[in-house]
């Protein structure tokens, strides 16, 4: 392990941020007390700060030499509707908000490296550290393009990175090509005709439709997609009546579509709308689809994959460095702004075993002894990329 030596020195003060971004947690959007809690530091840092990107957004920006290169490095700072069931004494105390996806440590990262680097002051560039609120769900990685980040603070290439409890802290992994899926949501709403449930033949049973349409949607991914093509399509919500001996008029069910590819993305719509119209007509009855994309998959590009793995490398040791991780499912909105800018997105392990709380899981929290090794990777890759003369 090779920390850089300032971060190192920092790690308690570091580690005190983080639990106290732990016991704050903010949503998509509110994140008001975080970002200011951001903004100040990053002011008392030395920074020019700027704050109201997408609403709770904040980047700071570090100038040092006469470079006009520039990269960014991103970290989000929205938490998610969760009881947290942690135990941990810097546990919420907004209740039913939790951290439960890391985002406090990602912000505490970010921070220390922009403290570390402006201590060190050994980049010729520009960095800017992007705080981005409401990753979960929200999109507020497309909102801050949408807005002109990158026309306001332009950048050659952009940076993120994400904690993985499923590997050993100490480890990092990282792939050029995909890492993380496009994120789909459907909605398909089927209407027949209610009746008394002794006397189904008076009526139109959407229940016939919700049991054939679940089963048929699987077909999607067995029947349509090549079998190295990955896919997945899962109904997790289905609404309808109200009490035993009624059928109900119509049903509501809703789910998810993961992909990698924008043409496994369109097969799977296309086929999802031909089933469903299809069901409907063979139970004469009506039905709609509402399908919605709501982030691309995450693809990383080749160079910038190239640079991560080097900076990586530099800090836990090229044994500890995946090149070639299995990619997931998972999806992530700094795919908006790897659509805009080249970038990578890595990994960082926080697992200490296989008991080691999954994201999103209310007993989960942060390792903080992954905190110096992640803020050493990015003061690593900010000299790298932006080298002062010695």
């Amino acid at each position: 392990m090779n920390l850089v030596p300032e971060v190192a020195a920092l790690d308690p003060e570091l580690r005190g941020w983080r639990h106290h971004l732990h016991a704050h947690p903010e949503t998509a959007f509110e994140e008001k007390a975080t970002a200011a809690f951001v903004a100040e530091r990053l002011a008392q840092m030395g920074l020019e700060v700027h704050t109201g990107l997408a609403g709770t957004g904040v980047v700071g920006v570090l100038r040092h030499g006469t470079s006009r290169a520039a990269i960014g490095l991103r970290a989000d700072l929205d938490a998610l509707h969760i009881h947290e069931q942690s135990g941990v004494p810097h546990s919420s105390r907004n209740e039913g908000r939790m951290h439960a996806c890391g985002h406090d440590g990602h912000t505490t990262m970010l921070l220390g490296a922009a403290k570390a680097l402006a201590q060190r002051k050994r980049i010729d560039g520009t960095v800017y550290f992007v705080f981005q609120p409401a990753e979960e769900n929200e999109g507020g990685g497309r909102v801050m393009v949408e807005e002109g980040m990158f026309d306001r603070f332009p950048m050659s290439a952009v940076y993120g990175m994400h904690n993985w409890p499923s590997a050993p802290v100490g480890t990092m992994a990282m792939r050029a090509g995909p890492l993380m899926g496009a994120f789909d949501i459907f909605e398909i709403v089927a209407t027949g005709k209610g009746a008394h449930a002794a006397m189904p033949y008076q009526g139109k049973d959407p229940m016939l439709f919700a049991s054939h349409a679940i089963g048929a949607l699987q077909t999607i991914v067995s029947r349509n997609l090549h079998p190295l093509d990955a896919g997945v399509v899962s109904v997790t919500q289905v609404h309808a009546g109200d009490t035993w001996n009624v059928i109900p008029n119509q049903v509501v069910l809703r789910g998810t579509a993961r992909s990698f590819k924008r043409d496994v993305q369109d097969t799977i719509e296309r086929r999802m709308r031909t089933i469903v119209d299809g069901i409907a007509a063979t139970f004469e009855m009506t039905a709609t689809l509402r399908y919605e994309r709501r982030y691309p998959a995450t693809v990383n590009t080749d160079t910038e994959t190239g640079h991560a793995i080097a900076a990586a490398t530099a800090v836990v040791g090229r044994d500890h460095v995946d090149t070639d991780p299995m990619p997931s499912m998972g999806s992530e909105d700094f795919a908006f702004m790897l659509q805009a800018k080249p970038g990578c997105y890595v990994w960082l392990g926080t697992g200490t075993g296989p008991e080691t709380p999954s994201l999103h899981n209310p007993r989960y929290d942060f390792n903080d002894d992954a905190i110096a090794i992640g803020t050493s990777y990015w003061v690593t890759l900010a000299e790298q990329q932006l080298p002062a003369a010695r």
